[in-house]
């Protein structure tokens, strides 16, 4: 009797085994047909940047009037770009990404009748790289952003190990478009081993008068390399740029608030995203170069228990930013102090602790800025997560403006003859998911229109006036 149970216990597992594998059989040849309907598909991979350069891509293809595009991004908020540009959130029923949405975000690009698909890699495990690139988007483009500090423990431990690793998302006999340079050598040898050919793009082809136009922060390599797809793919540089100039930044961009509170204004700027000391200093000295930050700064270093060596990166680099104030949130803050040098330990404000709530903490930080200070920025660098995601809500609830293209002396004479601080604790906070980003002419406008105050909607772009 006993084996009789055991044979059919066995008989049905073996079933069910058989009954999987043919599904998934039948779940892979139905995605290859799905895959075969986007003749084009572009993945982009690398450390930082990522969610950025799929849109400018996207905004680029798109630009084409014969040509269908849809888009998939990952960083601080993942979505879905339909061909018209609507954005859609992805939810996830258990929070986590998991690299087999891929498989639903093909089937949804093939329904919206897409002919061209540009998705984030949203793999860290070289493994999960691979298999994104191999079995389920199958791009016979990869980008890879550049090599940078992240990951280092499933990528690393060495940034060569970092470079191989994001190598194992390249096509074989396909195109891989890189704006690295320190490793680019090993990218090289990646791509040959792949008989793959490597495109390396140079920010110096872009020129500062092609930036201009952007209403938002973005580097020369970003545009650089959307370029170099979009050529690729037969779009000519004019009508890629005009693409690019429409397409919609990410939520995770850097942006500059101006904020007001307890009578003092001053600019915040979310570096957040940034999260590696190359990134950070990258992006301060675009903002420094754009005069779109003043000329006394403060930083404020968000730490985290899980990320202990990345908190003293940043402690690290505080002389090459050399900042007025140094607050030190989140915890232990003591892994960023203990690599500050001993001649800026002096500046430090230690706000350590997980019992502050978003707002204690903006208004121990503005507290202790010193009284009469106008002429300063608030620069928040290290991971957005915790105690930062609280300031960073708290700061929003006291911002005025907000700004990605207005130099900074130019956003606060401007914001002095517009608000009082009296007038300013009245009016009701703006909602950061609504405001995009005012460029000197809307700003202007806005001015102009005496807006109080004045955001600008995703939809349409225009000022709404109070």
């Amino acid at each position: 009797m006993l084996r009789t149970q055991v044979a059919v216990s066995v008989g049905g597992l073996g079933l069910a085994l058989v009954v999987l594998l043919g599904y998934l059989v039948v779940e892979r040849a139905r995605h290859r047909r799905q895959l075969a309907r986007i003749p084009t598909r572009v993945v982009v991979n690398g450390i930082r940047g990522k969610s950025s350069v799929t849109r400018l891509i996207a905004g680029a293809l798109r630009a084409d009037p014969c040509r269908v595009v849809a888009a998939k991004t990952t960083g601080t908020a993942a979505r879905f770009i339909y061909p018209g540009g609507r954005e859609v959130p992805i939810r996830r029923s258990r929070g986590a990404a998991n690299v087999i949405e891929q498989v639903a975000v093909v089937r949804r690009a093939v329904h919206a009748g897409a002919a061209t698909l540009v998705v984030e890699c949203m793999a860290v495990q070289p493994e999960l790289q691979q298999v994104n690139q191999e079995q389920l988007v199958d791009a016979g483009i990869v980008v890879i952003t550049n090599v940078r500090e992240d990951h280092l423990e499933e990528m690393g431990p060495t940034l060569d190990g970092v470079a191989r690793s994001l190598s194992r998302s390249m096509p074989r006999g396909g195109v891989v478009i890189s704006a690295e340079r320190e490793r680019l050598h090993i990218l090289r040898e990646e791509a040959m081993r792949r008989q793959c050919a490597l495109i390396a793009v140079e920010p110096e082809s872009v020129s500062d008068a092609e930036m201009a136009p952007f209403r938002w922060i973005t580097f020369k390599e970003n545009v650089a390399i959307a370029l170099a797809v979009a050529q690729l793919c037969g779009v000519d540089r004019a009508t890629a740029l005009a693409g690019m100039y429409r397409a919609v930044p990410d939520p995770g961009m850097v942006r500059v608030d101006a904020c007001v509170h307890h009578g003092r204004r001053f600019a915040a700027v979310n570096l957040f995203a940034a999260n590696d000391p190359v990134s950070t200093l990258m992006n301060v000295d675009l903002l420094r170069q754009r005069q779109m930050i003043g000329r006394r700064v403060c930083v404020a270093i968000n730490c985290r228990p899980d990320r202990v060596e990345r908190n003293g990166q940043m402690g690290a680099i505080i002389p090459r930013i050399d900042p007025h104030r140094v607050f030190l949130i989140g915890s232990p803050t003591r892994s960023a102090l203990y690599h500050v040098p001993e001649a800026w330990r002096d500046r430090v404000v230690d706000l350590e602790g997980e019992h502050r709530t978003g707002p204690q903490l903006r208004d121990a930080i503005v507290e202790a800025m010193a009284p009469g200070d106008t002429d300063i920025s608030l620069l928040m660098i290290g991971n957005i997560h915790g105690r930062g995601e609280e300031l960073l809500a708290a700061l929003h609830q006291v911002t005025v403006a907000a700004t990605a293209a207005a130099s900074f002396d130019e956003l606060t004479c401007e914001l002095e003859s517009l608000y009082r601080a009296d007038s300013v604790a009245a009016a009701p906070p703006i909602d950061p998911d609504a405001t995009v980003v005012l460029s000197r002419d809307d700003l202007a406008a806005a001015v102009l229109r005496g807006a109080h105050p004045a955001i600008l909607h995703t939809i349409g772009r225009r000022p709404m006036l109070s």
